[in-house]
């Protein structure tokens, strides 16, 4: 059994088959599932499907796509659904992008650090999306020493991820760990200790080979399960059992 520490079920791309697929999933091999939220409307969603499947759990902000909607209001939004459904165990996913830039770096940086204020505050773990922003991340994360979490998706070098480690973070790895061109993520899954590492589909996106290009779902994360064992020299079932205790002690479940 499995834990898709990361995993975007209320996509509109699972529109016309979420319902059917939610419910396969148990019986293919995924026990727990982790739902982030990327925006307001998106978290209520996150929370809804985590109040209907047992297995299913959500955390709750706004991605830096959608990093000009956070305000105090949003945030007290956020708070109250946290506050409503025990089952929401992090707020994310949230971060900087600076590959389309967007949304203006400033805008970034201010929700970020608004959210990390409130995951401070409710005592959560956090889900950072960190993309091509690896100075801008590591400033803003220290400047919160008492929040930690995972950077989901993760892109950075060894090196970083071993200071992440350090300072008691979590290391997410999606399909891209399966794919021909992943140096970095091999080395980095190589690197750091197991006890760090999650998997994750970040479905509908990212799927592994041999399915690169397609919708993702989380029935698709033994294939990152079946390449970290490789990597690591291990029983795949021991891959399994590692990372599914690694995703629950993250998010205290």
């Amino acid at each position: 059994m499995l834990f898709d520490t990361h995993a975007h079920m209320d996509d509109r791309a699972f529109d016309d088959d979420r319902e059917e697929l939610l419910s396969s999933l148990p019986e293919r091999g995924i026990a727990l599932l982790m739902n982030p939220g990327c925006s307001l409307a998106s978290s209520r969603a996150a929370s809804r499907l985590s109040q209907e499947y047992d297995y299913i759990y959500a955390a709750v902000g706004s991605h830096p796509d959608a990093a000009d909607e956070v305000d105090e209001a949003v945030l007290e939004e956020y708070r109250k659904l946290c506050k409503l459904n025990p089952k929401i165990k992090a707020i994310g996913e949230i971060g900087l992008d600076y590959h389309y830039e967007d949304i203006p770096r400033g805008i970034q940086q201010r929700a970020f650090r608004m959210q990390l204020e409130l995951a401070r505050e409710l005592d959560l773990p956090v889900i950072v999306h960190e993309r091509e922003a690896h100075e801008d991340g590591l400033k803003i994360i220290s400047e919160f020493p008492e929040v930690t979490g995972v950077f989901h998706c993760y892109s950075g070098s060894a090196e970083m991820a071993k200071l992440l480690v350090e300072r008691g973070w979590y290391i997410g790895f999606t399909g891209v760990l399966t794919f021909k061109n992943a140096r970095k993520a091999v080395e980095v899954a190589q690197s750091i200790p197991l006890e760090r590492i999650v998997l994750e589909t970040d479905c509908p996106y990212m799927s592994p080979e041999p399915f690169r290009g397609k919708r993702n779902d989380p029935s698709r994360l033994c294939y990152m399960a079946e390449k970290l064992a490789q990597l690591r020299s291990l029983p795949v079932e021991r891959i399994h059992e590692i990372t599914v205790e690694n995703g629950k002690r993250l998010y205290r479940i």
